[in-house]
């Protein structure tokens, strides 16, 4: 690694791309607790209003991981899409990073950052504890992270 990280630097993509991650993975789990709670109804469980953040079709983290190219376009496209399906409380959250900017994150360092988050962890209570394992520490963060950002952001 080359000189200091910004911790601004990682911030900007890497908490939005793990909330996005999170929401995904939430996403998933919400239905199979809904049936118990409409009586067996799968199909109203299934419900946008069912689910603490709706994703809409097209914008699931599943979705943006089979992208290949134009990845922070996809990225951009699934982060808005999820914006405006919950307009009261993510309005804007995931508009700080130039995802579409390739000098500043080209689609391999991109596509590398989507699959560091997609090992980890699936459930609540694991992923939780992954990813504030993962943050405590600024050094393992320098050491699991720095050859997926480009130069620009290690410098």
């Amino acid at each position: 690694m080359q000189g200091r990280v910004d911790a601004a630097d990682y911030k900007t993509y890497l908490f939005p791309l793990r909330f996005f991650k999170r929401i995904s993975d939430v996403h998933n789990v919400e239905p199979a607790a809904a049936p118990h709670e409409f009586g067996g109804d799968e199909v109203t469980a299934r419900f946008p209003e069912n689910h603490r953040f709706p994703v809409p079709e097209g914008c699931h983290w599943r979705h943006v991981r089979k992208a290949s190219v134009n990845v922070g376009h996809a990225s951009q496209t699934a982060l808005r899409g999820i914006e405006q399906a919950n307009p009261h409380t993510l309005h804007g959250i995931f508009r700080a990073a130039q995802w579409t900017n390739r000098d500043r994150l080209p689609d391999k360092h991109l596509r590398d950052l989507i699959e560091h988050f997609s090992a980890l962890p699936r459930g609540h209570r694991a992923a939780e504890a992954a990813f504030a394992a993962w943050l405590e520490s600024s050094s393992q963060l320098r050491r699991s992270l720095p050859a997926l950002l480009p130069p620009q952001i290690t410098r």
